[in-house]
């Protein structure tokens, strides 16, 4: 059910902290974070330090149609997981060609972003774990849907897709790919994420590095926390 009215959050970590609150039957699980580079890992972070779990990254890159790079067409990440918008790409006549070549070429970005942002801390596991997929927001949900299918290659116990808000569309098509969707705030007439939060300022990488860095440290050396 959609809402008329939605509140703005402050900023990403206080959207993560509202969706934290739809979270609390994971609390002190086996669960792990998953947050979506570069806007979802605040949210994420915040979630996963007040569900005591465990933080990593998934880097999925948007598949822009041709000669608007900012529609898109769908979604890679760098293990290979894909989704495609396939009655788009039909609408728009857009050749196998170039969204095998935009493929690559996005894929290959999400491996270098991957690498940036991890450091030298090894990859979460993933199998027999619930994993839970953390965005700022799900508008179009493409980012998301190839973000829960490369997760699936890695056999987890179950797949939580979560956001403070997002679209009803978005959530919909979602609950065909993953086992469950948390998104708390889901506006009628959804527009931009951007217009739910007060704060909605670019997240740069260093932001990104130093989050995860931070959460890391924590959580190897709780007593300096």
């Amino acid at each position: 059910m959609g809402y008329p009215f939605v509140p703005r959050f402050r900023d990403r970590a206080d959207g993560g902290r509202f969706l934290a609150k739809h979270l609390s039957a994971y609390k002190g699980k086996d669960a792990l974070v998953l947050g979506i580079p570069r806007g979802g890992v605040p949210v994420a972070a915040e979630v996963a330090r007040l569900l005591d779990v465990e933080l990593d990254i998934i880097v999925a890159r948007k598949l822009g149609a041709p000669h608007s790079p900012e529609l898109a067409i769908g979604a890679v990440t760098a293990n290979g997981g894909r989704y495609l918008n396939e009655d788009m790409i039909l609408d728009l006549g857009v050749s196998p060609e170039y969204v095998e070549s935009v493929t690559a070429e996005e894929t290959a970005e999400a491996k270098r972003r991957e690498e940036r942002f991890r450091g030298d801390w090894p990859k979460a596991l993933i199998k027999n774990r619930v994993a839970i997929l953390v965005d700022d927001g799900l508008a179009t949900g493409a980012t998301m849907r190839a973000a829960v299918r490369s997760v699936r290659l890695h056999e987890p116990a179950k797949i939580v897709v979560a956001a403070p808000v997002g679209s009803v569309e978005a959530c919909a098509a979602l609950r065909k790919e993953a086992d469950e969707v948390v998104c708390p705030r889901t506006p009628v007439e959804f527009m931009a994420v951007g217009l739910y939060y007060e704060d909605f300022g670019q997240t740069q990488d260093a932001e990104v590095c130093r989050i995860l860095h931070e959460h890391h440290a924590a959580r190897k050396h709780p007593e300096k926390a």
